[in-house]
């Protein structure tokens, strides 16, 4: 079995409802993103996929968020934008086409700074 991961980057603001503290004000950070992928196969190369075609497909998912206020994107207008819900909305737009490349996506971890990270897995 290979496992194979692609980073990215994106940068928002955010506030969460109903917490009390610091995170209840808007505020923003400089997110990264892992996406883990498993395959079991080689192809005749020896290689389970490009990388610049997960590269590709998680910048156009991280191009809908970037330089947003995420509580105004429609998935967010109910459910806090919280680095776990920002997890899942990747993993469900990333599953799709993980699949149609023979691969399995096992989860997407969301960083909001260097020392904290959420990840999404089924």
């Amino acid at each position: 079995m290979y496992e194979i991961l692609v980073r990215g980057d994106f940068s928002s603001a955010h506030n969460l409802r109903g917490y009390k503290g610091k995170c209840e004000g808007l505020h923003g950070h400089s997110w990264k993103v892992d996406a883990r992928f498993e395959k079991e196969t080689l192809n005749g190369i020896g290689i389970s996929v490009d990388f610049t075609i997960l590269k590709a497909r998680l910048r156009d998912i991280l191009k809908e968020l970037d330089h947003k206020h995420l509580n105004k994107i429609s998935a967010f207008k109910t459910q806090n934008p919280s680095a776990e819900n920002i997890a899942r909305y990747i993993f469900e737009k990333l599953k799709g086409s993980s699949k149609e490349k023979g691969l399995l996506l096992k989860s997407v971890s969301v960083w909001e700074s260097e020392n904290s990270r959420a990840t999404y897995y089924e």
